[in-house]
């Protein structure tokens, strides 16, 4: 391994979060156990919400909030094309149709004009995406919701800790849905998490989340618990492990520190970065809010950079950076173009932020020290004194 080179993410995994793994190997709970339900109630108190459930990634999580909530074959759910493939690949997995709306240029979040023009007879859900960590603009998208009777489910997997208007996201709405990856705001190894305050929602999800079993099962190899359960639908094996909680505990206590780092590297980003002919910069919304700063990801103005932002990363990768690409939008995936028709041109803002983005270092044992250097490469790859 190159020692010198730089990757565009890495966890911060304290000394305490270690303690917890190796504690839950010595006693030997490693499947779901008393640590999960520990960060379950951690997330709860964190974002003061009624249910907080724990999964083994966030696209299990976005499937069981779709197939809890009923979604099926002929029904539509509106999304964007700027989002991880998962997103889109968990609305085809219950029979859904997804129907994209492009997003805004400046936050890269769905565009709520287009979004009014995109719901039909058949709507049945909404999943707007909290990109980089900057909240969608809720308030509207709410009250559109509110009057079509449509369900919400955000997609928050960049956006543990994000506040709209002064509320953390996933403390108030309908679902929200949070990943844990080891790239993101925090982790678990790999993980993700539901929140709700829908009471029959959440018995479902808890249900349907460990093969339909009608109770929790995780304790019944103890003293206390039975080996008798009724299985009452034919469920799916997303549960976290008791290994992965014990990460997650110790990462939500640090997520404030977290942020506050992750802020300042971004803010040092767009003083140093702001005036670049090379580079167009994600623009704040014009509502208060927090950004997590999950993503630090600027668009490649090829014409002004002489170069495209693939030839770019290489550049980059050739002077020991590494970057990231968030995202290729979905529409121009094999599989939905031949399924929807999907082509080049229907989404012109998408395909914009898809053939220019990349995104550069930024975590919170990032240094300035090593920051600086991300800026004297880019420097010297734009040939900037």
């Amino acid at each position: 391994m190159n020692k010198n080179f730089l990757p565009f993410s890495k966890p911060d995994i304290n000394q305490a979060a270690i303690d917890e793994v190796v504690d839950s190997l010595k006693t030997g709970w490693l499947a779901s156990g008393p640590k999960v339900k520990i960060f379950e109630q951690d997330l709860r108190n964190y974002l003061h919400i009624k249910h907080a459930l724990v999964l083994n990634s966030a696209t299990s999580g976005l499937h069981l909030a779709l197939k809890c909530l009923g979604l099926k074959e002929g029904d539509e759910v509106i999304t964007t094309p700027i989002t991880f493939v998962a997103t889109l690949n968990t609305i085809e997995h219950v029979g859904a149709k997804p129907v994209l709306v492009d997003v805004d240029l400046t936050t890269y979040n769905i565009d709520i004009e287009q979004l009014k023009n995109a719901i039909t007879s058949k709507t049945r859900a909404i999943l707007p995406i909290h990109y980089a960590g900057v909240p969608v603009d809720l308030d509207p998208l709410y009250e559109l919701a509110k009057k079509h009777n449509l369900r919400v489910i955000e997609d928050a997997a960049h956006a543990i800790g994000s506040k709209y208007k002064d509320k953390l996201i996933g403390s108030f709405g309908d679902v929200q849905v949070f990943s844990f990856h080891p790239n993101k705001v925090i982790t678990s190894g790999e993980g993700g998490c539901i929140t709700t305050s829908d009471d029959e929602l959440a018995r479902l999800i808890g249900i349907m989340r460990f093969h339909g079993i009608d109770r929790e099962a995780w304790n019944r190899n103890s003293k206390e618990g039975s080996q008798h359960y009724d299985v009452i639908a034919p469920g799916y094996k997303y549960n976290m492990l008791d290994i992965q909680a014990a990460i997650g505990i110790h990462q939500l206590r640090e997520l404030e520190i977290f942020i506050n780092k992750r802020t300042a590297l971004a803010m040092r980003y767009n003083e140093a970065l702001s005036e670049w002919s090379e580079l167009a910069l994600q623009k704040a919304p014009n509502y208060s809010y927090r950004n997590s700063w999950y993503l630090y990801a600027p668009l490649i103005n090829k014409e002004y950079a002489k170069m495209t932002r693939d030839e770019f990363m290489i550049k980059m990768k050739e002077l020991d950076i590494g970057t990231g690409y968030h995202y290729q939008a979905v529409h121009l995936f094999r599989y939905y173009k031949d399924k929807y028709g999907f082509k080049r041109g229907d989404f012109p803002n998408s395909e914009r932020i898809s053939d220019g983005i990349v995104s550069l270092p930024l975590f919170p044992a990032m240094t300035f020290a090593d920051q600086d250097k991300v800026i004297k490469a880019m420097k010297q790859i734009f040939h900037r004194k």
